[in-house]
């Protein structure tokens, strides 16, 4: 994880001949510009990747539920389910998932014969399933390397590494989205949207996070842009009346973004210009874009829909590539899992269903790729009322490039004792955070040449490519 910007370095090296371009004396922004003009791919169609963050670890067994009647009463018996196959403890009823059960497109025979259903309340998600145009990606987690029970019970951590702080909150949130811990700058999201730079005609709206801050959309060259729900995020006093003078708010303009004989003011003076300008530039864009899709008002829905937005703006925007993050919180289920978890995932279904359709309305919806993560799974067992924090989980991948309608890596056994699993059900990851990540990338425009410079541990496993994609 520590050679992350070496790897960076040699990918930017080996498309070293646009560099002659950039003069050592330079300013620092003419530098950042041409770097990330000289790290690039051509791409001459449009995709999107849309990266659905569920803070706080989504317990993975109440999301993904076993259905078939052998492995759901191994479920249930682990989570306290109820007599008669009904809700109890920290188990969902069989009943009540019947509307959600899962059909393959294609005969798969998972471990031990298993077979899934989602949440009660992710009908939209288990129908995009069903149609074929959403997939599940089973246990995966960060690793650094391939890691077996026993490697990870041993004292070999020179051979057989393991992600620093598993499970905790913040550690696995930045790993999950940077491949490394807490106090990482540059996300895998922000490294592929360095590469994309030279693609977009603004490369400034390269790497978007419509959920404030985050690491995800950072990169090295790219910069991340914040958006609200509304659009562009303005700077208020300077565009309007401040203390009810227009010529106040002039004065203010100008204070901040003039030039001066202070380097970093200069520089503070031209990223607030840049950000005064985008704003009228995203907001034009988005201006005459409007969707018939219905999207729930949740807080989620409004972020994928205005991600969708700006989707539907592209061309005005000349965007050929583009990385987006938005986020949902409240997943950190110790207590009130029966009473709570269910809505959240149901946010989840119903806002990227919304946001399906509207890439199908947008008629880009073999172009936009959306998927989950989060910090963690969580435990299989109950502790009382919830779940405690775990590293292995289940994430969707939803979109019309997708094949759909598959399970991907290696079901767990549902159990308490199985070598998949660290303890209490914390799955052991069948599948690392690279593998899921290499084939969005690939299918991003990434080249396998690159993968190592976006993710750093690809080369430690036996496959880049998962299979989402034709």
């Amino acid at each position: 994880m520590n050679r992350i910007s070496d790897l960076t370095r040699r990918a930017f090296l080996s498309r070293a001949a646009a560099l002659s371009a950039i003069g050592a004396g330079a300013p620092l922004a003419m530098n950042l510009a041409a770097a990330g003009e000289a790290a690039a791919f051509d791409a001459g169609d449009y995709k999107a990747l849309v990266c659905v963050f569920l803070y706080g670890g989504n317990d993975y067994a109440n999301t993904v539920v076993p259905y078939d009647l052998a492995n759901y009463d191994l479920y249930s018996a682990i989570r306290g389910g109820g007599s008669g196959r009904t809700r109890g403890g920290i188990a969902l009823g069989r009943d009540e998932l019947t509307a959600t059960a899962l059909t393959p497109v294609a005969d798969q025979t998972l471990t031990d014969n298993q077979q899934y259903a989602l949440a009660p309340e992710m009908t939209r998600m288990a129908g995009l399933f069903n149609a074929g145009k959403a997939a599940v990606q089973l246990n995966v987690g960060p690793l650094i390397v391939p890691v077996t029970l026993a490697q990870y019970n041993g004292s070999d951590r020179a051979t057989y590494p393991l992600p620093p702080k598993l499970f905790s909150h913040n550690d696995q949130q930045s790993i999950w989205q940077s491949d490394g811990s807490e106090g990482a700058t540059i996300g895998w999201g922000g490294r592929m949207g360095d590469l994309a730079l030279s693609s977009n005609g603004n490369s400034s709206l390269t790497c978007i996070s419509a959920s404030g801050n985050a690491v995800y959309v950072s990169g090295a060259t790219a910069l991340q842009y914040g958006i609200s729900t509304d659009g562009a995020i303005p700077i208020w006093s300077a565009k309007g009346w401040l203390w009810g003078s227009s010529q106040a708010s002039d004065a203010l303009r100008t204070l901040i973004t003039q030039s001066s004989g202070n380097v970093l003011e200069t520089e503070f003076a031209k990223v607030t210009k840049r950000s005064m300008d985008l704003e009228t530039t995203v907001n034009g864009a988005l201006s005459p874009v409007t969707l018939a899709t219905a999207f729930p008002t949740t807080s989620l829905a409004k972020q994928l829909k205005i991600v969708a937005r700006m989707i539907g703006g592209r061309a005005a925007l000349g965007q050929k590539r583009q990385v987006f993050f938005v986020s949902l919180g409240g997943f950190d289920t110790h207590d009130g899992l029966m009473a709570n978890h269910g809505g959240l995932v149901g946010q989840v279904s119903e806002a990227m269903g919304a946001f399906y359709d509207a890439t199908v309305e947008l008629g880009v919806a073999d172009k936009v790729t959306a998927f989950t993560a989060s910090d963690f799974g969580r435990t299989l067992a109950s502790n009382g009322d919830g779940s405690d924090h775990g590293w292995g989980g289940h994430h969707f991948i939803v979109g019309g490039a997708v094949r759909g309608g598959q399970f991907y890596g290696t079901a767990p056994h549902v159990s308490l004792t199985s070598t998949d699993q660290v303890g209490q059900g914390r799955l052991l990851p069948s599948t690392a955070v690279d593998q899921m990540a290499a084939t969005l990338a690939r299918w991003f425009g990434v080249a396998d040449s690159e993968l190592s410079g976006v993710l750093p541990n690809i080369g430690h496993f036996a496959t880049a490519n998962m299979g989402y994609f034709a």
